[in-house]
């Protein structure tokens, strides 16, 4: 009995020292496979930061799928599913580039190259005929040319007494006491803000013409331009927050000797652009921060539609009872289309994205065909419906088998969690499917931030945010920012009412600048 026992009691010992060792097992097998999906995560972010550092910045991949390829995706970080789906395919030929014609405008140097007297006679002894020509066009280019305008006033006075001297008065001038006129402000703030050159680059470039104009000289033309627009700057933005489709985005600037703040310290550059078929506008706002009491500023009492990305500074728009807050398809479509670049084969990406590629051809289809905004509206929900119906089953399924803190979960819950937002384009047919015209407004800003890195002062910050207002606004109603803006500084010398400031804008004014054109 005592020898029992004592093996009974060797045996429970033993069978809880190996249960012990099952659990312990279990915990290191959950703990391997913890630190292989985090492995798995981390060489992820690995190729997607190189990707990002030393590839192309386009979002296409050289694996493109059809637009119309449904196929069930094998791999990104996912097993491979077991049930394939069908897959469509559909070829395309590439256009090849042509050579677009000289404009007629250019002035046009003719030369002749003839042939000799004796080519002139046919071997039967007639004279040819000039039967025709045959023109090949080359581009010269010819330095910019610079001329002085010089205002001669004479005087005139009497030989017999002292009434004094006749002069006339000088007539009114842009920035009368600097060298600077309208064409030479408008050529300066072109050749930094649409060019990227930086006033001391300009600097160098007035050198070799035998100019000297110094960067603090340039630099004083444009803050006198700045305060001498102000009114101009307020109508701009009168006219934004009447708009009822706006297009919000922002991107961030360093500013120097912003009160109590670091040099280091992030500031942000606001666009609101404001999507009108006659009168497009853009503006763009210097602010200290990101915080969301900067657009509630301006969009205070906003109604309409407000595309932005998901970032919640904008939430409060919510609140508005009149407002309607849609997101950007483009910013859904980024993380797939990132993974696209770095995936070795097909995967579950891929199908994210040949989904949304099929909704940007309803969109490409419903440009082409030029159609109004109600057949819009109406080709959306016949064939764009259906589509995301199916995008949103996907998402569905896919989240469930998704690793959990990876690129492709990231994604998937991304268009989950804001899917009423991403879809709220089909609601009116003037609506976009993404913010890429507010993205599109931001990018010369920011390939000029690269050029000169920061502003000097929050009031340089400020006149340059209206200077990017105004070259935006410009191009979006079909003018030349040169013409518009040599045309502004020759006018607003004669301003006085809000009117008057109101009649300068872009879209006021295109017809006056194409006749003095």
């Amino acid at each position: 009995m005592k020898t029992r026992a004592i093996n009974d009691i060797s045996s429970a010992k033993l069978l809880s020292q190996n249960k012990l060792l099952q659990e312990k097992n279990a915990l290191l097998h959950e703990e391997i496979n913890r630190l292989k999906q985090q492995n798995k995560n981390l060489i992820e972010q690995f190729k997607l930061a190189q990707q990002k550092r030393f590839d192309r910045s386009s979002e296409k991949c050289k694996e493109q799928m059809s637009l119309f390829d449904e196929a069930e995706a094998d791999t990104d970080t996912e097993a491979k599913e077991d049930e394939p789906e069908e897959t469509q395919t559909i070829t395309y030929e590439r256009r090849k580039p042509k050579r677009v014609s000289l404009p007629k405008s250019l002035p046009r140097e003719v030369v002749t190259v003839d042939v000799s007297d004796e080519e002139k006679l046919c071997d039967c002894g007639c004279e040819k005929k000039h039967i025709g020509d045959e023109t090949t066009e080359k581009l010269d280019f010819v330095p910019a040319s610079v001329k002085v305008i010089a205002y001669v006033r004479p005087k005139y006075a009497c030989n017999r007494c002292d009434n004094g001297v006749s002069i006339a008065d000088m007539p009114k001038l842009f920035l009368p006491k600097s060298i600077a006129t309208p064409g030479l402000v408008a050529q300066t703030i072109i050749s930094k803000f649409e060019d990227h050159l930086p006033l001391y680059r300009q600097e160098k470039i007035w050198q070799r013409n035998g100019i000297e104009i110094p960067r603090s000289t340039a630099c004083d033309w444009l803050m006198k331009t700045y305060e001498y627009c102000i009114p101009l700057a307020d109508a701009l933005l009168k006219h934004i927050k009447q708009a009822n489709y706006l297009q919000a985005d922002e991107t961030p600037v360093l500013v120097m000797d912003e009160p109590g703040r670091e040099n280091t310290t992030k500031s942000y550059m606001w666009v609101y652009r404001r999507v009108d078929h006659d009168k497009p506008a853009t503006y763009f706002e210097y602010q200290p921060g990101r915080s969301a009491d900067f657009p509630k500023a301006v969009l205070d009492g906003f109604k309409g539609y407000l595309q932005t990305d998901c970032y919640k500074g904008y939430d409060f728009v919510d609140e508005f009872e009149e407002a309607i807050r849609i997101a950007c398809m483009a910013h859904a479509r980024r993380p797939f289309a990132e993974l696209v670049k770095v995936a070795k084969k097909t995967g579950k990406s891929h199908q994210a994205l040949a989904y949304i590629r099929e909704l940007y051809s309803i969109e490409k289809e419903a440009k082409e065909k030029e159609l109004s905004f109600d057949e819009r509206y109406k080709l959306r929900l016949e064939k764009a419906v259906p589509i995301l119906e199916k995008l949103k089953t996907w998402l569905d399924k896919t989240t469930l088998t998704a690793v959990p803190d990876s690129k492709l979960a990231k994604g998937i819950n991304y268009m989950l969690n804001h899917w009423k937002k991403l879809i709220g384009y089909l609601k009116d047919g003037r609506l976009e499917i993404d913010n890429n015209g507010a993205e599109n407004c931001i990018r010369p800003f920011a390939v000029g931030r690269k050029n000169w890195l920061f502003s000097g002062s929050p009031r340089g910050a400020r006149a340059s945010s209206f200077f990017y207002s105004l070259t935006a606004t410009a191009k979006e109603n079909g003018l030349m920012p040169y013409d518009y803006l040599r045309y502004l500084f020759e006018n607003i010398i004669h301003a006085k009412t809000e009117q008057d400031y109101i009649d300068l804008l872009p879209f006021n004014c295109k017809e006056e600048i194409a006749l003095s054109n």
